[in-house]
């Protein structure tokens, strides 16, 4: 990976984060494209540069971080069913992570759910805030997120409208979940890949990943602010019909025969 290409995977990141098109599958595409999608540091970078993702969150929103203990506990709660089944599923999720053919169909599916979410609770009464039982369901359908090319974003807000939460209420607390679970899964990524010597901490490593991160953190609190603006006037349907597209593209590129597989 150079410097360019660096750059390239941390604005997918940082526009595709937060919004409801899956971050995973845009920059698994992209580092198919680029060549690089095989080159263990790559993966590495692609969880790695959530970090500046998640500082862009806490920027954004850093006074509802400083509200009551009330707020850390939801998240827990959200959290527990991803950090349970990550962990146990590790190996399965990685092993998924490699096939566009998954991402592909993810993102079509993913498409027409999103095309007709808001006809769904057009007229249903909504609420600001998450109690409990909300935060936990919240959680348990960001584990559908763990399927690459869903989306986590996609997820934990239908996840939070399925729980009465407004749109904007949604978004904002799939951006707050975010923190802790992309925390632990780059945490736990650079980890691995230390141990497995993958990733040595060289300059040329350590300059990548600080620019990737830079990159993404600013792309990011421009994506979270242009998302909840548009969310608020247009809904889904527009993120629908871009994945839908997308995932047809992709499909259609792979049964003429362009191999996009990952291996």
């Amino acid at each position: 990976m150079n410097l360019i290409q660096a750059i390239i995977l941390a604005i997918i990141e940082g526009i595709t984060e937060y919004l409801p098109i899956s971050s995973t599958g845009h920059m698994i595409i992209g580092a198919s494209f680029m060549g690089i999608a095989d080159q263990a540091f790559t993966k590495i970078f692609e969880v790695n540069i959530q970090f500046g993702a998640i500082i862009a969150v806490i920027v954004l929103y850093w006074k509802r971080f400083f509200q009551t203990l009330d707020f850390y506990y939801k998240l827990f709660v959200a959290f527990i069913p991803a950090a349970v089944i990550g962990f146990l599923a590790n190996d399965f999720i990685d092993s998924i992570l490699e096939n566009v053919w998954v991402v592909a169909t993810s993102l079509l599916l993913g498409g027409v759910v999103l095309v007709f979410i808001d006809k769904l609770f057009e007229d249903k009464p909504q609420k600001e805030e998450a109690n409990y039982k909300n935060s936990f369901i919240i959680g348990l359908f960001q584990c559908i997120a763990m399927i690459p090319g869903v989306s986590r974003s996609a997820a934990t807000i239908i996840g939070g409208m399925f729980q009465g939460l407004s749109r904007k209420s949604a978004a904002e607390f799939s951006f707050f979940l975010a923190v802790p679970t992309m925390f632990a899964a780059s945490g736990y990524k650079l980890l691995k890949g230390f141990k497995n010597g993958d990733l040595n901490f060289d300059q040329e490593q350590l300059m990548l990943l600080g620019v990737g991160n830079v990159v993404a953190f600013i792309v990011s609190i421009v994506a979270i602010k242009f998302f909840i603006g548009f969310l608020q006037k247009h809904g889904f349907k527009v993120f629908g019909y871009y994945r839908i597209a997308l995932g047809l593209i992709l499909l259609g590129l792979m049964w003429s025969g362009v191999d996009l597989k990952i291996v």
